[in-house]
């Protein structure tokens, strides 16, 4: 795993030195994603310079440093990530007459792109990836990125420079980088905690969607064309949306016991396909279904104890160790956990402006980070649950929001505004009071963890009018952001244009199938890449082999969602390797107490992001509904964490940014006088 970097100088005023300065600078800012070695290279006519960092994982020599040519020079690629089948493609590739210098994937994946094109290439590979290519014969640049969007890309420009980079980190190492902050970007980020591909916090500034190559030609190396005419550039290689529709149209037609055979194959293929390494390799495992699975076929196909990681919380309601510890004392594992105190947990939390180099507010966040950081003290790779709940119907949207739906959407509006409004006339920690004295009494399947927050979700949805306008409102904090960002308008997103959803049957299905184009590459594998790379760890996620995402396209319904749970086929598979007792219990989020934090240890800090003058001052949100919700959630009449969370990242960033533009002008000002 690595960080890259690099530039197009169209108007050709850098020398060699002035790019290889640049291209180092840019690399260096992404040193965390690398820390092994590092390098540049230039092509000084053209004014391209590429910069990389690399974590090594496979082939530790020299052979695997980059940027790497390829035999013929034609082609210099700068590359992030992993091709797991690169065995089997080096094979083919020797019987057409290649020959390669070390063992690397990277140089497997030059020479698949000298015989196959990009295109063809990235169709035969598997893994996750991001990568700059520069083809010196036709002077065009490719970015591409992996189907599923594991690993990170942006570009854009800066003035007449074209920039890339795995993180916005790198991009503002060019020192003519000084965007503008895209409103409509703040409003998706309080919409939705994270920002959508392609856009970015930065005006100018994009995200390559997932599956997709950028070809950026002569032509297109003259100007900032603007996204709209650079989408018509955006070559897709693998299509979410066909799989989803082919799977659906053409469903697997076996019993339910070739099903789950048929997916412990496939899923046992995926997982051993991730542990090649050359360096110490682990798994996260929370003791819930996609982690036990993943580390479960990860003990079946090893000879010695897997490490395994998992972090404790002494909340009651935030805690899976103790789950995780039972299922990696049955599979036997080595395992490892850590109890974090809220002060620990705390303590992360200045550091996620820098973790997440733009506003990114899902407060799992925070555990995520720590999980990483214990399983980096032993390993260098680990290997991820993430993917399940899309795929196999695990979240619970799945499997109450339609059959919620058809019981109260035949109630005329006012109707379901009136039962909206009694259920939260109640405060989520008033209900869930109530819920603690039952649970007791209740079947295991029926009991809930945090019933409170889920039923001021409920209430949400009665006073939403259909199935898509309910599905945007449980994705939605902030109903209506663009009130809150001043002059702000949201873009158009795949949520907002249905042209772009996949031509499903069931609603389920089309909840499922959205949230793994958008919540799933933008969200869950933003918040591990960047908790992982922070401490130079490599997160693998075995669940999204696209082998596995095609084939869970294929089972019908009642084999992901059947008697009110998810992710059927799944459990049947772990209940091949962990008794259902140890795993039959309610579904439970990876998250921390913001909303109890807020109310304590982290008030000053709040009060002062959302002291009313600055918000004035600075000019971003109008302050009298954000200082309602802080005050309604400070008297505990109501939990407004998760809308006052995505404000505070903001606050918290920016204010972080601007430290940072600070500190670099005070740097050119010593400079100059220094000069002087």
């Amino acid at each position: 795993m690595c960080g890259i970097a690099g530039l197009i100088d169209i108007r050709r005023q850098l020398g060699g030195d002035g790019l290889r300065a640049v291209a180092r600078a840019m690399s260096d800012a992404l040193l965390h994603r690398g820390p092994d070695d590092g390098g540049t290279w230039i092509d000084v006519e053209n004014g391209v310079a590429f910069g990389h960092r690399r974590l090594s994982i496979i082939d530790l020599s020299p052979a695997g440093h980059q940027p790497m040519a390829s035999h013929d020079g034609r082609y210099v690629i700068c590359y992030n990530g992993e091709i797991y089948n690169f065995q089997e493609l080096r094979g083919e590739l020797e019987a057409r007459g290649a020959s390669f210098r070390g063992h690397s994937d990277t140089e497997v994946l030059l020479a698949a792109v000298d015989a196959w094109g990009v295109a063809g290439a990235l169709k035969r590979c598997n893994g996750m990836f991001a990568f700059a290519l520069w083809d010196q014969a036709e002077r065009t640049l490719f970015l591409a990125r992996d189907r599923l969007g594991e690993k990170p890309l942006y570009f854009g420009w800066a003035g007449e420079t074209f920039l890339f980079g795995s993180e916005m980190n790198a991009l503002a190492a060019w020192h003519g980088f000084a965007p503008e902050i895209d409103r409509g970007a703040l409003a998706l980020s309080l919409r939705h905690n994270y920002i959508p591909a392609p856009y970015s916090i930065y005006k100018g500034i994009y995200k390559l969607p997932a599956a997709t190559i950028l070809r950026l030609t002569p032509s297109l190396q003259s100007r900032d064309p603007g996204l709209e005419a650079l989408a018509r550039h955006f070559e897709p290689y693998w299509s979410a949306r066909e799989v989803a529709e082919r799977g659906s149209a053409e469903p697997f037609s076996g019993s339910d016991a070739e099903a789950v055979e048929a997916l412990d194959t496939c899923l046992r293929a995926a997982v051993d396909s991730r542990t090649v390494s050359d360096v110490p390799l682990g798994a996260f495992l929370s003791g819930g279904i996609d982690s036990s699975t993943v580390v479960a076929l990860m003990q079946a196909q090893s000879a010695r104890p897997v490490k395994t990681f998992s972090i404790g919380f002494h909340e009651a309601g935030f805690n899976e160790a103790e789950h995780a510890k039972a299922v990696a004392a049955h599979l036997g594992t080595d395992h490892t956990e850590l109890y974090v105190t809220p002060q620990e947990a705390q303590d992360v939390i200045p550091s996620l402006p820098e973790l997440y180099d733009e506003p990114f507010a899902d407060s799992s966040q925070i555990p995520t980070f720590l999980v990483s950081q214990l399983a980096r003290s032993k390993v260098t790779v680990s290997l991820s649950g993430d993917g399940g709940d899309e795929l196999f119907g695990g979240y619970n949207r799945y499997f109450w929001a339609e059959a919620i739906w058809r019981k109260v959407g035949w109630l005329p509006a006012p109707g379901r505004h009136v039962l909206s409004k009694a259920l939260t006339s109640a405060a989520p920690q008033t209900w869930q009071r109530l819920f603690d004295i039952v649970d007791p009494i209740m079947p295991g399947r029926l009991r809930q963890q945090r019933a409170g927050e889920k039923l001021h979700k409920l209430a949400r949805i009665l006073s939403t009018n259909g199935q898509e306008a309910l599905y945007m409102r449980l994705l939605s904090h902030w109903s209506d952001p663009a009130s809150v960002v001043l002059e702000s308008a949201e873009p158009t997103t795949i949520l907002t244009d249905p042209a772009r959803w996949a031509q499903l049957d069931s609603f389920t299905e089309r909840m499922m199938y959205l949230d793994t184009v958008n919540y799933l590459p933008d969200d869950i594998l933003t918040k591990v890449d960047r908790a992982s790379m922070a401490v130079s760890l490599e997160a693998r996620v075995p669940l999204l082999d696209h082998r596995v995402v095609e084939f869970a396209w294929r089972l019908p319904m009642h084999m992901k969602v059947r008697g009110g749970q998810g992710k059927w086929a799944l459990r049947q598979v772990l209940e091949r390797y962990v008794p259902r007792k140890m795993i039959e219990r309610p579904k439970m989020g990876f998250g921390v107490p913001i909303d109890h934090w807020l109310r304590g240890p982290l008030r000053d800090w709040a009060e002062a992001l959302l002291d009313e003058a600055r918000l004035r001052r600075e000019g971003f949100f109008r302050p009298e509904p954000i200082r309602q919700l802080w005050a309604e959630h400070l008297s505990g009449r109501a939990d407004w964490h998760y809308y006052l969370w995505d404000v505070l990242v903001f606050q918290a960033w920016h204010e972080a940014q601007k430290r940072k533009h600070d500190k670099a002008n005070s740097a050119k000002s010593s400079q100059a006088v220094v000069h002087g």
